[in-house]
């Protein structure tokens, strides 16, 4: 049988805060999207579970209307209008917040949602892991994902599975310029690694089996570029098919046991490790931690059994212990880079530049086109007659002993020559100087002969 899964998740409002939706905001959202699951022959979905990560409420759906399915897509956006409502019924904090549009245009790509979706046959035995993050972007899963696809040391699978061993194909969003490139493993390892470098730009999107079966599938719109400004963290969402050709549940678990550092936290502006948590919990208000669940499904016909909470069992409470520890050193070093991100990447952009207006304001030259030199503390010209710092005296350049070497040598001084003496008739004549080495030549005259110049 041909399922799909839909998964849609946004930001409608949270109680006091980011922290969590409230029960009136969820039933809003499941009276919504129950009321479409099939009976009696009716109804858009063979089946649906709705939860949240913090302040995020996630809808999963399996039907058979296929990907980017516009009654699948409205459906998941009246449930979030209604939920708005509510939210703003209740005084919720940020009450319909990830709508950025006024009315439903036939997809929730580049509305404000997160969509992760894909079709495929299923298997007798279908089974897979939902990921949902908060307090984070998109690219916080790069990292993961490698570790799941390509790090043979984080996954054996890539080792002793024939399919994977043979290599995937790793499809990298330019989240900027939105554009996409399939990369292959094994032949583009490097360039995949340089991309996934730049987590703020480069984000995987989706992976393949050599045989195109899909295995993977991710949200990546990134609210700043649809809204234009600041209006909450992309908080990605993805699915994971798990078990036989693809990565065991546990090796895809296990990608998340080294909680690496992930832009976001409080006002989206921050590097803080990533923290696996249980199912159905709120935001931290230690600094709005980013946090990330597993929900751990299994499929036939479309009929959902669980989820089991993937993060639930003792061993992720020492994970949790790391990630903590690793939050309160960063957080230490306060707002200095690299606690907080690139200017670039701040989401809260506005407020730096206006801080940074100040700045630029009081800039100065050092120095004018003529080359006078300022005074630091007054920003004026010094006088002419002003006493410059004496410089060291360095040694000539290459150039300058070049120039040297060249220069015409002075003539060497001619030597002295014993004069004959008039008076002493046996003197003899003074012959040329020989060099060292020089064989004896015989004089042919009597006569002194002058030494001659070292110039030519």
């Amino acid at each position: 049988m041909r399922i799909t899964v839909t998964v849609i998740k946004a930001d409608v409002g949270g109680i006091g805060g980011h922290t969590r939706p409230s029960d009136g905001l969820l039933n809003a959202v499941r009276n919504i999207i129950r009321s479409q699951v099939v009976k009696n022959g009716n109804g858009l979905l063979i089946d649906s579970y709705i939860g949240y990560c913090g302040d995020d409420i996630h809808i999963v759906m399996t039907h058979t209307k296929g990907v980017d399915n516009s009654d699948i897509h409205k459906l998941a956006w009246r449930a979030f209008e209604d939920a708005t409502r509510v939210a703003k019924n209740e005084g919720l904090y940020g009450a319909g917040q990830d709508l950025l549009k006024d009315s439903f245009s036939g997809n929730v790509k580049g509305m404000g949602p997160g969509v992760a979706e894909m079709t495929f046959e299923e298997r007798p035995n279908e089974a897979f892991t939902i990921f949902a993050a908060d307090k984070t972007e998109p690219g916080a899963f790069n990292y993961p994902f490698y570790r799941m696809f390509v790090d043979a040391l984080s996954n054996t699978g890539l080792i002793v599975n024939q399919n994977l061993a043979g290599g995937v194909k790793i499809n990298i969003m330019d989240v900027e310029k939105g554009r996409i490139a399939q990369l292959q493993m094994w032949q583009d390892k490097p360039t995949l690694e340089a991309a996934l470098m730049y987590p703020g730009r480069y984000v995987v999107s989706s992976v393949y089996a050599k045989d195109d079966q899909p295995i993977l599938a991710a949200s990546t719109d990134r609210l700043h570029n649809i809204a234009g400004k600041y209006v909450g963290k992309d908080d990605p969402i993805c699915i994971i098919r798990t078990q036989k050709d693809f990565p065991a549940t546990e090796e895809v678990g296990a990608a998340f046991n080294n909680p690496h550092l992930v832009a976001g936290n409080t006002r989206g502006s921050h590097h803080v490790p990533l923290m696996p948590v249980k199912l159905n919990s709120p935001a931290s208000i230690n600094y709005a931690i980013p946090i990330v669940s597993a929900l751990v499904f299994s499929m036939h016909n479309g009929k959902l059994v669980g989820p089991v909470d993937g993060f639930a069992s003792a061993d992720w409470d020492y994970v949790r212990q790391i990630a903590v520890e690793r939050t309160i050193s960063i957080r230490s070093q306060g707002f200095v880079h690299p606690a907080t991100l690139v200017p670039s990447e701040l989401e809260y952009a506005e407020g730096y530049r206006a801080r940074m207006n100040v700045l630029w304001s009081r800039m100065r030259p050092i120095s004018n086109s003529k080359g006078q030199q300022f005074n630091q503390h007054k920003q004026q010209p010094l006088p002419q007659n002003s006493p410059r710092p004496q410089q060291k005296q360095q040694p000539p350049r290459l150039s300058q002993r070049s120039q040297q070497s060249n220069t015409p040598k002075p003539a060497a001084q001619k030597p002295m020559i014993p004069q004959k003496d008039v008076h002493n008739t046996s003197a003899k004549p003074v012959r040329n100087a020989r060099k060292p080495n020089q064989p004896k030549t015989q004089a042919t005259t009597t006569e002194v002969k002058k030494p001659q110049s070292s110039e030519k």
